[in-house]
């Protein structure tokens, strides 16, 4: 059992999960605590692609993790589980089902005031999921600024207190070592081996003492004692202050942050020690979980936090276990557990149990699906799982090879059940199959792995604006269909006043047949003949805002059918539409761009280069240091806006859009789409 001065008793296993920017160093430092707690034999690199945390062999191909993995561990007794999730905004998805799975958070983040924002995003997320955080800055011995400074950015974007937990000491601009600020002990780092105890360098003294005191007051705003303590300067037991950090990070009042090196593994032993005695057990996690409601008062309850599908074995549902206990034969509602394994990169050992606090994956339950909640009872629902972000990016894909159509629709069902972030279906304008998601390495990977797991051919393209076109003048047409070739011939007549409608009226068919010289079940086939015609107009795409007038024609009582008026219908239109002024219209698509302050400018240049009209913009609510620019722009303007939007903003801008309305276009902008249609269609 624990020192239950030091936090809590070793219960049930916990979970840490791994987050942070890209490049930051999260599955470097998975695999230093792994090594340093001994849970592993050798220390896995990522660019030799040896770690557990990037098992795929898309991971390791981009030396970047795509997705989140797990691996388990112990260190003094306590049993562990790490999730290594990606740093790359475009797989954040994963990362927040990570996160939702954790007892604790480890925010890795590089010593670089620039890229403080790159963390605000993360620190967002957990705070509105009440879930437990600590901040390790990661590559210490390539730190050229003052932790103070870093701190002070960092805070910018925390609503919740940063709590420096170690002062570095330096020996000129080298970090070789850091002061413990609760136990008041100085360590000199040793490469890949626990660092020696040393004396508190006198320079470094002064910087200790104030430190400390900053440490004190924080935790003194949320104990009375000990602010009491605090004001009389009295000496406080070093067991107190453990004990306050350990309550205070249970309850979310402050992010603890530490420092150190994962590839040298410096600090790192210190922050395995502070894992095992202040993070909070699994039941904090329960009981966070239990606060939205539906869940019985007792038994086993687990959630489901990742799906993937495996060769050779199927789906594998990976869930945490918040209470009570899974054994082979289990039953939760309608579901029954089977196939139970431990889950370490992407191998899977069998296990035919699993306690509260372990992450388990379950095999081959079809039904499952990632956020639920299951019980003994059957399934809740989590609603604060987290929400499917919204698609930037898309691409029309399309499998080349007639006989892959059907495995490749099966194959993107398996991709989108594995990450909700990924969406596809085709457009009823362009007619193609478009795959949606969060950037280009995200549809990358998506393509790579219908053709590698599924072995289905893909031809990725940019998606094609949908255009429309409409008229401005009006015209009244006649035409006539009239065949005639032995037998029964073909006969259908009629007129038509083709007139402009306002924008965004669609379209209106009018009846004003009188005398019955077209018989009234006929008209149903002219009406279907001018919707087909509008399918592509004289410019070689849909037609909108128009209204069709029928009121007159003629027919013959043996050669007049419904395929006759249908064709006289379409003779109609494709006379009538040329001679009414037809114009192209483009889609005006309503924009909201979030970014954090610093770039709001040069987003809005972005926007204004793009054809776009701003609105206006306003602080983003409850984002620290963020802007929400509203604008107007062009759907064709979309396509690549992302890359321009996180180009400017370290990687962290974002949008949302939706469909506003259609306005015209013209000059060589127009002309040169119409060519362009043109020349697809020739």
């Amino acid at each position: 059992m624990a020192d239950t001065k030091t936090g809590p008793a070793v219960t049930s296993a916990r979970c840490a999960a791994l987050a942070g920017p890209y490049q930051s160093g999260k599955t470097s430092l998975m695999e230093a605590l792994l090594f340093a707690s001994g849970s592993t034999h050798r220390k896995g690199s990522v660019k030799d692609g040896s770690t557990i945390g990037d098992a795929s062999a898309e991971a390791r191909d981009k030396q970047m993790t795509v997705e989140l993995t797990t691996a388990a561990g112990s260190y003094l007794g306590q049993d562990w589980f790490f999730i290594d999730t990606p740093g790359s905004i475009e797989f954040m998805q994963d990362a927040m089902a990570g996160m939702a799975a954790s007892d604790v958070v480890i925010l890795v983040c590089e010593p670089d005031i620039q890229k403080a924002v790159m963390l605000s995003p993360y620190l967002k997320f957990l705070e509105e999921r009440d879930i437990p955080h600590m901040i390790f800055i990661n590559k210490m011995d390539h730190m050229h600024v003052r932790v103070r400074d870093l701190m002070e950015a960092i805070q910018v974007y925390s609503n919740k207190k940063l709590v420096l937990r170690h002062v570095p000491i330096r020996d000129g601009e080298a970090v070789t070592g850091y002061v413990d600020l609760t136990s008041e002990r100085a360590y000199h780092y040793k490469t890949d081996a626990e660092s020696d105890r040393t004396d508190i360098p006198a320079e470094v003294q002064e910087r200790e003492e104030e430190a400390r005191q900053e440490l004190l007051e924080t935790l003194a705003d949320f104990d009375d004692g000990l602010l009491e303590r605090l004001l009389e300067e009295v000496d406080i037991d070093k067991a107190d202050i453990y004990e306050q950090l350990a309550k205070d990070l249970e309850q979310d009042l402050i992010v603890p942050v530490f420092l150190g090196a994962a590839e040298t593994e410096n600090g790192v032993r210190r922050l395995l020690k502070a894992l095992r005695h202040e993070v909070p057990a699994v039941s904090r996690g329960y009981e966070r979980l239990a606060a939205l409601g539906a869940l019985p008062d007792s038994g086993t309850v687990a959630q489901v936090f990742k799906t993937f599908f495996l060769p050779h074995v199927g789906k594998v549902s990976m869930a945490r276990v918040w209470r009570g206990s899974l054994k082979d034969g289990d039953k939760l509602g309608a579901f029954q557990v089977g196939n139970m394994s431990r889950a370490v990169g992407l191998t899977l050992d069998k296990v035919s149990a699993a306690e509260a606090g372990d992450i388990v994956a379950i095999g081959r339950q079809d039904d499952l699906v990632t956020g639920q909640v299951l019980t003994a009872e059957g399934v809740a629902q989590d609603p604060l799982w987290p929400a499917t972000l919204p698609p930037v990016y898309s691409q029309a894909i399309v499998a080349p090879k007639r006989e892959d159509e059907v495995k490749l629709s099966s194959g993107l069902a398996k991709l989108v059940e594995e990450d909700c972030s990924l969406s596809f279906g085709q457009d009823p304008d362009t007619h193609e199959t478009l795959l949606h998601g969060r950037g280009e390495a995200h549809l990358r990977l998506a393509i790579d792995r219908l053709q590698s797991r599924y072995h289905v051919g893909v031809e990725a393209a940019p998606a094609k604006t949908p255009y429309k076109e409409t008229i401005r003048k009006s015209i009244e047409q006649h035409a006539r269909h009239k065949k005639q070739s032995g037998g029964h011939g073909e006969f259908g007549d009629v007129t038509v006043e083709v007139k402009p409608l306002p924008r965004g009226a669609g379209f209106e068919f009018i009846d004003q047949i009188t005398g019955g010289v077209v018989p009234r079940q006929y008209i149903p086939a002219v009406e279907a003949g001018v919707r087909e015609y509008m399918t592509e107009g004289p410019l070689g795409f849909r037609v909108v805002d128009v209204a069709v007038r029928l009121f007159d024609g003629k027919h013959h009582s043996v050669d007049s059918s419904e395929m006759a008026f249908k064709r006289a219908g379409i003779l109609a239109m494709k006379e009538a539409l040329p001679q009414c002024s037809p114009v192209l219209l483009e889609p005006v698509a309503a924009v909201t761009i979030a970014v954090p302050s610093e770039f709001t400018s040069r987003a809005q240049a972005v926007v204004t280069k793009r054809r776009g009209q701003i609105l206006g913009f306003d602080s983003r609510a409850g984002w620290a240091g963020w802007d929400e620019l509203k604008a107007q722009m062009p759907q064709s303007e979309l396509g690549d806006l992302i890359f321009e939007l996180r180009s400017l903003s370290l990687g962290v801008a974002d949008y949302t859009w939706e469909f506003d309305h259609l306005a015209e276009l013209s000059g060589r902008l127009s002309d040169d789409v119409i060519e362009q249609r043109r020349s697809e269609a020739a």
